[in-house]
């Protein structure tokens, strides 16, 4: 037992004695029991929320640690996820590489379809995603990761990341110049907004991050 906010808290432990990731308040004056994620956000229940973030070079982490901040919500990168249990809400924010989201399919296989109530995957990519053609293309490849029963749960939100190809791993950017020198043939009419991204940013280093666009997906998940 321990004292948050002037409440009485209670951890509880498994078999293992391993302290669960859902401590629970006593409500002194009703003896209700509640968990923390509830009573933090003005007294009121909210979903069991957790934020699971695949991020390879960092833009990714920058909004889900954003997010969790916003949402007072548990935080964990995807290689740390053995089981993402007991939480009806799974936001998962993932950095678009090779064509998928960084860690999403690892994550989303494990993912319990009985509890979890809405799956939110918000990808960060280097293209513009308010362009149409670009958004289309980034879903169409990330249900590919998800299973069949979670798809009906799913929703996407998509955030502008960067690059900067000093901090690439060699194999990345071997594979970035592979890449470039097959595109930049393409006729200009024919480059979709990633390509076009990709050719205006090659070599350097540039950052379209901005948590400021957390807002709508904030306003969209408290309603």
């Amino acid at each position: 037992w321990c004292r948050d906010n002037g409440k009485t808290v209670l951890w509880i432990m498994d078999s293992g004695c391993r302290q669960s990731k859902h401590p629970v308040s006593v409500d002194q004056r009703g003896g209700r029991l509640q968990t923390i994620n509830e009573y933090k956000i003005r007294g009121e229940k909210h979903m069991e929320t957790i934020i699971i973030y695949g991020s390879c070079y960092g833009t990714a982490k920058v909004y889900a640690e954003a997010l969790a901040e916003r949402l007072k919500s548990e935080l964990l990168p995807y290689d740390k996820v053995k089981e993402p249990a007991g939480y009806e809400r799974i936001i998962y924010v993932g950095g678009l590489y090779a064509g998928g989201v960084m860690g999403m399919a690892k994550t989303a296989k494990k993912i319990s379809v009985d509890q979890c109530k809405k799956f939110v995957v918000i990808t960060v990519g280097l293209a513009e995603p308010a362009d149409e053609k670009n958004v289309q293309n980034i879903r169409k490849s990330a249900l590919r990761q998800i299973p069949e029963s979670l798809v009906d749960k799913t929703e996407f939100c998509h955030l502008r990341g960067g690059i900067d190809y000093e901090k690439l791993s060699l194999k990345h950017r071997m594979m970035m110049k592979l890449l470039y020198e097959q595109v930049k043939k393409q006729p200009v009419g024919e480059q979709d907004a990633d390509t076009r991204a990709m050719i205006e940013t090659y070599g350097q280093k540039v950052s379209f991050v901005d948590t400021k666009c957390l807002d709508d997906i904030v306003k969209k998940l408290e309603d």
